[in-house]
This record gives C-alpha cells, sequence and structure tokens, in this order.
C-alpha cells in the first residue's frame, strides 16, 4: 500500500532541494531526486521494494509537475511567435521534461530502497 505522505515529504524535499541546487545544474539536480528519494523511503520504512516504489513516486510526481509548469511558462511565452511557436514550444519542453521523469524517477527509486535500509 502506498504510504503518500512518504511520498509527498519526498516531493517536498525534491522541491527544496531542487531550487536551492541552481548553483550546481547538472550534480545539484541530480541530488535532489537523491535526497528526496532517500527522505521518501525513510518515512516509508518496510524495506528495500517499498523504498524503491516510494522514491520511485516521489520522483516521478516532482518531474511531471516541473514538466507541466514549464511547458506551460514556455508555451504561453512561446506565443508571441504566434500558434505554432506556442505548440512547438510546449511540446518541446513536454517531450524534454518526460526524459527528466525518467531520470528522477531511477535515481529516486534507488535512493527511496537506500532510505528504507536506514529506517
Amino acid at each position: 500500500m502506498t504510504n503518500w505522505r512518504a511520498v509527498g515529504i519526498g516531493f517536498l524535499v525534491m522541491i527544496v532541494v531542487g531550487l536551492l541546487a541552481t548553483g550546481a545544474p547538472i550534480v545539484g539536480h541530480i541530488g535532489a531526486g537523491i535526497i528526496g528519494g532517500l527522505a521518501a523511503g525513510y518515512v516509508a520504512g518496510g524495506g528495500l521494494l517499498s523504498g524503491a516504489w516510494h522514491g520511485l513516486l516521489a520522483g516521478s510526481v516532482a518531474g511531471i509537475a516541473l514538466t507541466i509548469i514549464f511547458a506551460v511558462v514556455v508555451g504561453v511565452f512561446g506565443l508571441v511567435g504566434g500558434p505554432l511557436g506556442g505548440a512547438l514550444g510546449f511540446g518541446g519542453v513536454l517531450v524534454g521534461g518526460l526524459v527528466v521523469t525518467l531520470i528522477f524517477a531511477v535515481d529516486s527509486a534507488l535512493a527511496g530502497a537506500l532510505g528504507a535500509v536506514f529506517s
């Protein structure tokens, strides 16, 4: 059974650490996924699979939320170039965001499994 409190805590940790990590763009955001996954797995407990599941969910939710926010912002700014510019901007960010979501989910799942071991 999914502990949504653990997923929410992992999501919030990823967002906060991600915002603080803008100074080191690559390492900082991957680190945010790892720290958030650790937090989700630690709060969920219950073993490796439970920790990995909760870390995976937290990373996926964070990646999807960031993708939607950035896609809408880019789509609105792309409207300056006309409707085609907005559609292409939105679509491009959406596809790129799916890759980011996958990266967030994988490293968060691994970190979640590790966090569950420490709980």
